[in-house]
């Protein structure tokens, strides 16, 4: 059962989460789709937060047309990942480019299709998770970290 709380019921606060999602495109050649951040410089997954209207897969499909200018069809769910400091839980879908051409933008500053080794090398941990679960078949994955390090389920 899901219950919802307002200060008018008694409690003190409330615990508030962001949703956001993100893509790994993966081409036929087994590449895989990644920015670098115009903000910090890491490299990552296209993405960004849900808006309120939106589902999932359209949110997914926006937020990496907006960020690396490529279209795609999204397969399927492959990870659910929440970074308990900041409050964030994210859905990462398995997506198939459609059309479209790399470009940056004004939240990237490099689109480049990057081996799964070459994912690790330039990743940190969290990051690079998300795109290797993608690719392992077995998912959906559930997994926490708190914007270092993974943390152990149980």
């Amino acid at each position: 059962m899901l219950l919802y709380m307002s200060e008018s019921q008694g409690a003190t606060s409330v615990p508030l989460h962001s949703v956001s999602v993100a893509g790994v495109v993966v081409r036929e050649d087994g590449r895989l789709l990644a920015i670098r951040r115009a903000d910090n410089g890491t490299w990552e997954l296209p993405g960004g937060v849900l808006e309120l209207h939106e589902t999932p897969e359209a949110g997914v499909a926006r937020e990496v047309l907006e960020e690396t200018g490529i279209h795609v069809e999204v397969d399927e769910l492959t990870g659910v990942y929440k970074n308990t400091t900041r409050g964030i839980v994210a859905l990462v879908f398995r997506c198939k480019p459609s059309g479209g051409a790399e470009r940056t933008s004004s939240e990237s500053t490099a689109v480049e299709w990057l081996t799964p080794d070459e994912v690790s090398e330039r990743m940190t941990e969290v990051f690079a998770i998300r795109l290797l679960d993608a690719l392992d078949g077995n998912g959906p994955h559930v997994r926490s970290h708190d914007g270092k390090r993974l943390i152990p389920a149980g």
